[in-house]
């Protein structure tokens, strides 16, 4: 190979070390003999060869799942609990020089904080109270993470795997709880039934022909039905004038009247 040809490739082995072009959501943290002196990008940037090294930041919102752990909870239940992890590097410069490896540092992070947090609480409330316990262990990773200039946005549980023996006692207990609201309304019902009822008499004692028309009302329904023998009871109000006419006829005076006659 020719001295020129060598000079062209050592040539283009230099700009190629020399020219870096970073990505809109990149940024280089850039080392001069060891020492920081900046932050570059995104676009065309220039290293000086040998004396210069990059490393490159990826400034985009990560997704880490956090694996399952262990977690005895404070009602002494042991269970397995995971989640998801959403968080951005918002200062490259301290996420490469305070922290060695800021993703499994804040992977780290995560699991021992999901374990701490979890263990304070009980089963109830973590089922019926997720999203605060989302809240809290959010507020957590931010304030450990800040000062490696990790931004955490959100922590969801994703899944919590109960033993079966307390999947069933829960599965009991939904049952028990359903059959006591079931019980609540029918006494309830009953209750306002027997209110109803009680005015319905009121109104009837106040007005003794409703009586009887509610009695007409029940023998146009019966005479609907396809019935060979029907049973009725027959109100005494139906004979109250018939019976005064026969007490007053049968009284003393009434028969001393019809001896005047």
């Amino acid at each position: 190979m020719s001295p020129i040809a060598i000079l062209f490739l050592a040539l283009i082995l230099v700009l190629s070390s020399a020219i870096k072009v970073l990505r809109e959501y990149e940024r280089a943290v850039i080392f001069r003999l060891g020492r920081a002196i900046g932050v570059k990008g995104p676009g065309l940037i220039l290293l000086i060869p040998v004396v210069d090294r990059m490393i490159k930041v990826d400034l985009r919102t990560v997704t880490m799942d956090v694996p399952p752990q262990d977690i005895i909870t404070r009602d002494n239940v042991s269970m397995k609990v995971n989640a998801v992890l959403y968080f951005r590097v918002i200062d490259p410069r301290k996420a490469i020089i305070d922290v060695e490896k800021y993703l499994y540092a804040t992977s780290q992070l995560a699991q021992t904080t999901l374990r701490t947090v979890l263990g304070e609480v009980e089963v109830d409330d973590l089922l019926a109270e997720r999203e605060k316990i989302n809240a809290k262990l959010q507020i957590i990773l931010d304030q450990y993470t800040d000062p490696w200039g990790i931004k955490v946005s959100s922590v969801q549980i994703k899944h919590v795997d109960l033993p079966q023996e307390m999947q069933r006692a829960m599965a009991k207990q939904a049952e028990a709880e359903r059959e006591r609201r079931a019980r609540v309304i029918n006494a309830e019902g009953e209750f306002q039934a027997s209110q109803r009822l009680s005015e319905a008499a009121f109104n009837i004692a106040k007005n003794p022909i409703a009586l009887q028309l509610r009695f007409l009302q029940t023998l146009a329904e019966v005479a609907t039905e396809n019935n060979s023998t029907t049973l009725f009871p027959v109100p005494i109000d139906l004979f109250r004038p018939f019976l005064e006419a026969t007490a007053t006829r049968s009284s003393p005076a009434g028969r001393t009247g019809a001896g005047g006659e």
